[in-house]
C-alpha cells in the first residue's frame, strides 16, 4: 500500500524510489511492544555523500541538487495522506506514522535520501560506495543508518549460531521490557536497538556454548558487563558495523553497564 501511494503521487511517481522494510520487523527480532512495521522510502535520484578527506562532488561527477530533504518528506507525507486519508497520518520526529485500522497495521514510514558512503572504502569511483540511508529529523538532527547491512550481518550471525542469536536478542528485549514495566530501567535510554547491538557484540561461543537459555543469558550478562568494565567495548559497533555503538549516542557505556547490573539482580542471578 505504501508503494502504491508513492506510485500514485504526481511528484514522486517518476522518481527512483526504493521502498523496503527495516528495523526489528525486517530483522525478525521484534517482540510484543514492537508490533509496528518500519518502512523506509528511500530516494535514489538525490542522495547524500560522505567522502574521503578532501573529496568533493566534482571529483565524482556529481552536482548539488536544489531538492531539499524537507521537500521530499512533504511529498511523501502528501502521498500517504492521499492513500490512507489525512486523519490516519501523523508527524513524528523521525518518521511519518500510519495509524492502525481494520485493513492495515500500524507503520512508521521513514522518508530518506540514499546515503553513498565513499569514506569507508576510501573510494574515488562514483560507483563504489557503501549504501545507507540519510535523513533529517523535524528537530534538525541528521541521521545516517545502514539498515540493509544490519539485516545482512544479523542473518549471518544467526546462521553461524544455529539460529540462537536472534532468539537471544528477543529474550534480552523481553527482559528489558519487563524491567521497564516494573520501573527497574528507563526504556528511553535502554532501547531495543541498544539491547540488540549488545547481543551482536557477544562472541558466538557465548551464544552457542550453553545448554539452557537461563545459563546463556547469565553468561551473556557476565561477558558484556566485564567487557565494558575493562574498556573492551570502545571499538564495538552497532549491528551494521558502520557506526560505533558508544559514540554520540543518547546512551553511554555506564548506562549499559548499569542496565546489565540491574538485569542480573532482576533475574535473581545474585541469589
Amino acid at each position: 500500500m505504501i508503494r502504491s501511494a508513492i506510485n500514485d503521487n504526481d511528484e514522486l511517481k517518476t522518481m527512483n524510489i526504493e521502498v523496503f522494510t527495516q528495523g526489528s520487523f525486517a530483522n525478525n527480532t521484534n517482540v510484543r511492544t514492537e508490533s509496528d512495521v518500519d518502512v523506509c522510502v528511500m530516494l535514489k535520484d538525490t542522495f547524500h555523500c560522505e567522502y574521503p578527506e578532501g573529496g568533493k562532488d566534482e571529483d565524482y561527477g556529481f552536482k548539488s541538487s536544489d531538492y531539499t530533504f524537507y521537500q521530499y518528506r512533504d511529498h511523501v507525507k502528501k502521498a500517504l495522506q492521499d492513500k490512507f486519508h489525512r486523519e490516519h497520518i501523523s508527524d513524528g520526529n523521525k518518521s511519518l506514522k500510519i495509524n492502525e485500522n481494520t485493513y492495515h497495521v500500524k507503520a512508521d514510514v521513514v522518508p530518506a535520501f540514499q546515503l553513498r558512503n565513499y569514506y569507508y572504502n576510501k573510494s574515488k569511483s562514483a560507483d563504489n560506495y557503501v549504501e545507507g540511508t540519510w535523513f533529517v529529523s523535524k528537530t534538525g538532527q541528521t541521521i545516517a543508518n545502514y539498515p540493509k547491512i544490519h539485516i545482512r550481518n544479523g542473518t549471518l550471525k544467526n546462521n553461524r549460531t544455529n539460529y540462537k542469536y536472534k532468539k537471544l536478542v528477543r529474550i534480552m528485549k523481553h527482559i528489558k521490557n519487563n524491567m521497564v514495566d516494573d520501573k527497574k530501567t528507563d526504556g528511553n535510554i535502554i532501547t531495543s536497538f541498544l539491547v540488540e547491538s549488545l547481543v551482536w557484540n557477544l562472541p558466538d561461543s557465548i551464544i552457542t556454548g550453553y545448554y539452557s537459555w537461563t545459563e546463556t543469558v547469565r553468561q551473556a550478562i557476565i561477558y558484556l558487563y566485564n567487557a565494558i568494565n575493562d574498556n573492551k567495548h570502545l571499538e564495538w559497533g552497532e549491528v551494521s558495523e558502520m557506526l560505533y555503538l558508544f559514540r554520540g549516542r543518547k546512551w553511554t557505556d555506564q548506562d549499559a553497564k548499569q542496565w546489565l547490573y540491574d538485569a542480573w539482580n532482576y533475574l535473581e542471578y545474585n541469589k
